[in-house]
């Protein structure tokens, strides 16, 4: 399957931006709430960072990969 440029950089940037979001978030929660709060937002955070990095890589190996050339 083929990937545009296009599509490829904003796969990258989506997957920088999720970073960039969650871990702010990360910092950024409060003390005060319940123990559940924070394993919720927890698990939240870990899996938007694994799917921000999985989109990432996809990004960037569709950025690098080069068309195959037909061997003359």
């Amino acid at each position: 399957m083929q990937m545009s440029r296009k599509i490829a950089g904003f796969l990258v940037a989506l997957a920088a931006f999720m970073i960039f979001e969650w871990i702010s978030l990360g910092f950024n929660l409060a003390d005060g709430h319940p123990t559940a709060f924070y394993v919720v937002h927890g698990i939240l955070i870990a899996v938007n960072l694994v799917l921000a990095i999985v989109l990432g890589v996809i990004g960037l190996r569709g950025l690098v990969k080069r068309p195959e050339r037909p061997l003359v």
